[in-house]
């Protein structure tokens, strides 16, 4: 898991990678209109202006636009990633050809309002948890080829990262539950088999299943779809047990049940609305 928002780990391969399909299918051979329309060596200077409150993610990606298109571009910006923009606060001047500018202007701001839909998000949700200790987590519910940048935008917005993907935590579901016998048999076949020594995550669905798992050296226990008051007995089970195992909930997060769970002490909430059901931060670019 990690935690923490650092702007240098932006992840600029993902995005070109994802850059370049973007313009591929939106400019084509050619974008006729700027091309038809306008001398090719008009310049110009665009303003991005937010248009409503929310938190910036992805402002790498505007002069990673301009590279893809080959076409040089000034970027100032008067903002970064993670700070908090208001209606009509000025984001970034662009300065170039008016061709390129307006080539440009529709992938970048696809990427920037939904990157920083991704960061708004998250910030209302870890605002509601600033009450007690829990963290809110994303999910793997991302969109494909988008999920290092989405989560890097959590992050930016004051949310964490659970797993990257399947490769880099053991998290056993109630799939893998089934599919071994039982949660110990689970645990125990992911021991034979953790010789890297990954963390290791067990989803329970009863109190049973929990205390079973207590004191069996796993790193954190998800209760899945529980209520309010079971998970309250949860806690209380694992601190009079005095396993350090951190416990996360997870199923039917929306914001006012994160509020209202917040002081119950979990160590983690994961909230897949922080990346499946977006929406996107309205931004737009106006040239002068």
């Amino acid at each position: 898991m990690q935690t923490g928002f650092d702007p240098t780990q932006f992840p600029v391969p993902d995005a070109r990678t994802l850059i370049r399909l973007a313009l591929a299918e939106d400019v084509g051979s050619g974008d006729v209109t700027s091309l038809w329309t306008i001398p090719p060596n008009q310049t110009q200077t665009g303003t991005l202006i937010a248009k409503q409150s929310g938190v910036l993610a992805g402002l790498a990606i505007i002069p990673l636009v301009f590279e893809e298109l080959h076409v040089p571009m000034t970027v100032t910006f008067y903002k970064k990633d993670g700070d908090r923009v208001e209606p009509g606060e000025k984001i970034a001047i662009l300065t170039g050809t008016t061709q390129a500018l307006l080539t440009g202007e529709r992938t970048l701001l696809n990427f920037l309002q939904q990157l920083s839909g991704v960061a708004s998000i998250a910030s209302v949700y870890a605002g509601a948890l600033k009450v007690g200790k829990t963290q809110v987590l994303d999910t793997r519910k991302t969109l494909p080829g988008f999920r290092r940048l989405q989560k890097y935008a959590v992050r930016a917005g004051g949310g964490s990262n659970h797993r990257m993907g399947l490769h880099d935590m053991v998290l056993v579901k109630d799939n893998h539950i089934e599919a071994a016998g039982g949660v110990l048999p689970a645990l125990e076949m992911v021991r034979k088999h953790n010789a890297q020594g990954l963390k290791v995550e067990m989803e329970v669905e009863s109190l049973e299943q929990l205390r079973s798992l207590l004191h069996k050296g796993v790193d954190v226990i998800m209760l899945d779809n529980m209520s309010d008051e079971t998970m309250a007995e949860a806690v209380a089970i694992v601190r009079e047990s005095k396993d350090p195992v951190l416990l996360e909930a997870s199923g039917n997060m929306d914001l006012e049940r994160v509020q209202r769970i917040a002081n119950l002490g979990l160590d983690f909430v994961s909230v897949g609305a922080l990346t499946h059901s977006v929406k996107a931060l309205d931004i737009s670019l106006r040239i002068l």
